[in-house]
């Protein structure tokens, strides 16, 4: 047997089903312009990248002065591509913008 809620009850219920829907909505806050989120989204990817770039420049730096000590060449070309990577890497925004991609 299913037991019925009175209508006495079942307004009660409904009235505080709207008013927390009514009190408890949450506004959005968005950005003004789109762009700009994109924009900040943008510069933050290649600081990261940029960041990279540095870590292997310092490596690249590391490997050419051991390879100095040591007079191994292979290592010195290991060091020199590494070096010039991370310079590539580093310097990836600023390329880009030069040549007119970003």
């Amino acid at each position: 047997m299913k037991k019925e809620m009175n209508p006495k009850r079942k307004r009660r219920f409904f009235a505080a089903l709207i008013l927390c829907l009514t009190l408890c909505t949450v506004p959005a806050l968005a950005a003004d312009d789109p762009l700009t989120i994109v924009n900040n989204l943008s510069d933050f990817i290649f600081s990261c990248i940029k960041a990279v770039g540095v870590i292997i420049l310092g490596w690249g730096i590391v490997q050419v002065g051991m390879s100095v000590q040591s007079h191994d060449a292979s290592q010195r070309s290991q060091g020199f591509l590494c070096l010039l990577g991370g310079l590539l890497i580093a310097f990836a925004k600023e390329i880009l913008s030069a040549i007119g991609v970003v």
